[in-house]
């Protein structure tokens, strides 16, 4: 049976992933991920995604599947994480009241051969009014660490969500749908039908 590598730390997509009854195995990326706040978002993602799947591709021996992403928030601009709680103050205040766009770059590969998947979804989300006391009251419980744009759609911020419009799993950091079929189509592999 074919085992998943999940490139990448993050718990949510861990959590989003072990739903499935496979053997998943985590091993991180040790790339420094630099963002050109030029380049357009997907590609940055799409990028980065790659650059986190070969190198953890060199960590590994045997013809297991690595999956790696990277998430990123844009609203005119690449919001990645805050560097502290101010900045995630200006991100939040910048999204208050507006629809911004979440891009998840995904890529899949198999050690051992050349197949290399690399693609991207995107989703929609809008948030209502925020007042400065309900952002402070978010920043005090320190959620907002680490996180691309400075919040975390399952957790407290679900209360700032007023629209999604595509995948949510996407703005959690995995689109699972997305993920799935690329599984089945290249790698012979189905989420549901794992075991």
């Amino acid at each position: 049976m074919k085992k998943l590598i999940l490139a990448s730390a993050s718990p949510r997509r861990f959590e989003l992933l072990s739903k499935y009854d496979f053997e998943l195995e985590v091993v991180t990326s040790d790339i420094t991920e630099k963002i050109n706040g030029n380049e357009q978002p997907q590609i940055v993602a799409m990028s980065l995604a790659l650059q986190k799947a070969l190198d953890v591709s060199n960590k590994v021996t045997d013809s297991d599947i690595i999956i790696a992403a990277d998430t990123i928030v844009y609203n005119g601009q690449i919001l990645g994480k805050p560097k502290n709680k101010e900045h995630a103050y200006e991100m939040l205040k910048s999204l208050s009241g507006k629809e911004h766009s979440v891009f998840t770059g995904i890529a899949v590969l198999q050690k051992g051969t050349v197949l290399k998947i690399v693609d991207y979804q995107k989703t929609i989300v809008e948030f209502k009014n925020l007042s400065d006391r309900t952002i402070e009251n978010y920043l005090n419980k320190r959620e907002y660490i680490d996180k691309a744009g400075s919040y975390a759609i399952q957790g407290l911020s679900a209360a700032f969500i007023k629209n999604i419009n595509g995948s949510y799993s996407n703005v959690v950091g995995l689109p699972i749908s997305k993920l799935d079929d690329i599984l089945r189509q290249y790698f012979d592999f189905e989420l549901l039908n794992a075991y």
